[in-house]
């Protein structure tokens, strides 16, 4: 399926000037209806081009090409006309603008003892969300219920959007990298209830959308990268302190998921004789401060344990900030640490911004000083000569928006993209809907409650020759 080029009959010996004279504006042999439509959709969607000039000057298109290609997508319901620009003698132009709403991405976020749900339109823009604490230990199936049910109300309340196009998951812990189906997640595969559950089938069959899946901090990492600290500037590291330690990197503008999908394991990095986890972990923190007060070291963890009968890490940070000299210590040691594990990694890959995240990072400035101490004195000067190290600015906020925008990253993929463009969305293409056979096939007992129809499959749309 080739687009078809008009012959000049100038033969191969003749000028190169005069043959790329002649090329300009045509596309090339090789190029295909598919991924005309495509390269337009998507500088449209992203604001590069959105006049026909400019999509001309930027896809290398003919004019006549532009046009019908344009005249398409509206048609499919993808493109319409909007505002008229300014006229630069002659006539305005008229702007071009994508559909967001056209279609829907829903977004979930799972941690050990909480969800968040939400909806976004075709942007990825977050247009609802929901929190709620859930035991993850009720299993996957309660959860695949549950997580339904949200999905169902938020598209209730959001009528004005189009189905559902993908949905975005968020996982605790590494997720191996795998393929969509069938996923490994230690964390989970670890909680009776999850053991061998096929869970992403089980949702993907229940919603009839595609879903993609990432591990929570490169989720975080996204959502910080286009709407938060990384100003969707090329390099972002997002450090995530909580149990364990984690880290999320983009390089380049994309985000970095490693070759099993098990990048950022920071927690892992051995200081001495123990890992990062241990010592600098929020469970390790919690720990040194019940101990401080059991010795009357911290009277402020003396006086809350007297109080509560218990000393967790929010009272060490609580502590920091009323200038209780042990508290302030021990962040102040964790943040140093922290930072020592963060300045080799600054080095090779030197990052816009360091973005530290969880409920220890913005229990007040002591971790985040150490932190920044740590990296600037080991970092190398022309690294650090930038680099910004804040605080997360999303907070829960951020898994719900990285994951919207990773699926429709995903979506509008060009080769994905061109698998569904003149079907009108992506539950037609033929990928989708082998893996929703594969879902089918997989799950032995159907989920409770009422399973989808199978999906209509449609017919890939002819061949399209260039004009």
């Amino acid at each position: 399926m080739t687009d078809k080029m008009d012959n000049s009959g100038i033969p191969a010996t003749a000028s190169s000037k005069r043959q790329s004279a002649r090329n300009v504006g045509r596309p090339r042999t090789t190029e295909s209806g598919y991924a005309s439509l495509s390269t337009l959709l998507n500088l449209v969607r992203t604001g590069v081009a959105t006049t026909r000039q400019e999509l001309e000057r930027h896809s290398e298109l003919g004019r006549a090409v532009v046009s019908d290609r344009l005249s398409t997508l509206v048609k499919l319901g993808l493109l319409e006309e909007g505002r008229l620009g300014e006229a630069a003698g002659g006539r305005a132009p008229r702007h071009m603008q994508f559909r967001a709403a056209a279609g829907s991405v829903e977004v979930a976020v799972i941690d050990r003892s909480s969800i968040a749900a939400g909806i976004a339109d075709l942007n990825g823009s977050l247009l609802m969300e929901h929190h709620e604490a859930f035991d993850i230990t009720a299993g996957g199936a309660v959860l695949v219920e549950r997580l339904t049910t949200l999905f169902e109300w938020m598209r209730d309340e959001r009528s004005d959007l189009g189905s559902v196009w993908g949905i975005g998951l968020a996982l605790p812990g590494p997720v191996a990298q795998n393929g969509e189906l069938g996923i490994s997640s230690p964390v989970l595969q670890a909680i009776e209830g999850w053991t061998d559950y096929p869970f992403v089938e089980n949702l993907m069959v229940r919603n009839q959308a595609p879903v993609w899946v990432r591990s929570g901090i490169q989720m975080m990492t996204a959502g910080e990268h286009y709407a938060g600290a990384g100003g969707n500037r090329g390099n972002l590291i997002l450090v995530k302190l909580g149990r364990s330690l984690s880290a999320g990197v983009v390089a380049d503008g994309k985000l970095l998921r490693g070759s099993e999908g098990a990048s950022g394991l920071i927690g892992y990095t051995r200081l001495g004789d123990e890992g990062l986890d241990s010592l600098a972990g929020s469970d390790a923190i919690a720990a040194a401060g019940l101990q401080a007060a059991q010795d009357a070291e911290s009277p402020f963890l003396q006086s809350v344990l007297a109080r509560n009968g218990v000393v967790d890490e929010s009272d060490v940070g609580h502590g920091a900030q009323f200038g209780d000299a042990y508290c302030i210590e021990l962040l102040t040691r964790s943040g140093r640490l922290i930072g020592e594990a963060l300045a080799p990694l600054a080095n090779l890959l030197n990052p816009d911004v360091i973005a530290l995240g969880g409920a220890m990072a913005h229990a007040g400035d002591t971790i985040l000083a150490a932190v920044r101490e740590a990296v600037y004195r080991q970092a190398h000067p022309l690294v650090t000569r930038n680099l910004k190290i804040v605080t997360s600015q999303m907070g829960g906020t951020s898994g719900l928006v990285g994951a919207a925008h990773v699926v429709t990253e995903e979506i509008f993929a060009p080769r994905f993209l061109q698998g569904w463009i003149l079907n009108g969305s992506p539950l037609h293409h033929p990928e989708f809907a082998d893996q929703l056979d594969l879902a089918r096939s997989t799950i032995a007992v159907p989920s409770k409650g009422r399973v989808a129809p199978p999906l209509e499959r449609r017919p890939v749309a002819g061949s399209m020759a260039e004009k």
